[in-house]
């Protein structure tokens, strides 16, 4: 996380010296309509509520209204393909999860190519992974939850947002490394399984931060740990998994914007200065941060280095797992 900070550090200073004077629309006719931007889950998830916060706050900057379309379906790809397929005018964003790089790895076709059919704007946020139990289950701590689960086998299942998530990928860490017979329930996006979790249905999750902590702030659910390498600031009492004797069991996601192939260098010049601006500054850190996001806000460039190297790092992960589409 430490190169994270570095990169939201030097973004925050680019925000700082453009805040009053950010790229103006007369520059050229942009945006002189509507902007889409595709969630591929349902609502309720991580990517589903820093999308509409951003949408409201673009709104608000820019006169013209950002608005959010959830297309939800395959693990995610069902809306990727659509959006790789729509015009390259700068009217239709992906915001993109963490599966946008591994997909192409868990399922035998998928409708896009992560390297070919889009352009990275910014890595705009990390999110951690969160371990939650329905306040029935009677463990305090992971210890007690991993005693529970052996000694009742074949009893208890655990919820995460779908294949190839950062939170399923690291529910398959903790099931695999402890040897637990602890049966994966795929859902189509985080909030469909919070809402699983919290009617106790599979009283185990693994999460987004984002989606999570409104519910655990409330007392509806018990978080156990968290996957990242430091604690969180919006969960600071949550240990981490490494503080809980299990650092193997680690991971963040992130949510990024890209826009289709082919459009042009202004609009995404423009589009990232924009999205700088709302996660950057001073004003609005704290607000992203109590929400279970971490500001990121990266160069373009910097995007796409992530995404080639994750696109292999996590081959190698579902290979060495053998983890495979049902």
């Amino acid at each position: 996380m430490s190169l994270i900070r570095r990169q939201f550090l030097q973004i925050a200073v680019a925000a700082a010296l453009t805040a009053t004077s950010p790229i103006a629309s007369t520059q050229f006719n942009y945006p002189a309509r509507p902007v889409r931007l595709i969630v591929t889950f349902p609502p309720g998830g991580a990517a589903d509520i820093f999308a509409r916060l951003a949408a409201q706050k673009l709104t608000e900057r820019l006169g013209q209204q950002f608005y959010v379309e959830n297309i939800a379906g395959a693990g995610g790809t069902t809306g990727t393909g659509q959006a790789a397929r729509a015009a390259p005018d700068g009217y239709t964003l992906l915001l993109a999860f963490g599966s946008f790089v591994v997909s192409p790895s868990l399922f035998a076709k998928v409708p896009y190519d992560p390297k070919s059919d889009f352009e990275p704007v910014t890595l705009a946020v990390a999110i951690t992974t969160v371990l939650t139990v329905n306040p029935s289950v009677p463990a305090k701590n992971v210890e007690q939850l991993i005693h529970l689960i052996r000694a009742n086998p074949g009893k208890y299942n655990f919820a995460h947002p779908g294949l190839g998530t950062q939170p399923h990928l690291s529910g398959e860490q903790f099931r695999l490394s402890l040897a637990l017979d602890l049966v994966p329930v795929p859902f189509s996006g985080a909030g469909p399984a919070i809402v699983s979790i919290l009617g106790g249905h599979t009283p185990i999750g693994f999460s987004t931060l984002a989606a999570a902590a409104p519910n655990v702030k409330d007392g509806k659910l018990r978080a156990l740990a968290v996957t990242s390498k430091t604690r969180s600031q919006a969960l600071p009492d949550v240990p981490t998994m490494a503080e809980a004797g299990h650092p193997n069991i680690s991971g963040d996601s992130w949510i990024g914007v890209l826009v289709p192939a082919g459009t042009p260098k202004d609009i995404i010049t423009f589009l990232h200065r924009e999205f700088v601006q709302i996660i950057g500054r001073s004003d609005t850190k704290e607000s992203w941060v109590t929400r279970g996001y971490e500001p990121v806000a990266s160069t373009p460039e910097d995007f796409a280095d992530r995404i080639r190297v994750e696109i292999e790092t996590w081959r190698k992960v579902i290979q060495a797992a053998n983890i495979k589409v049902q």
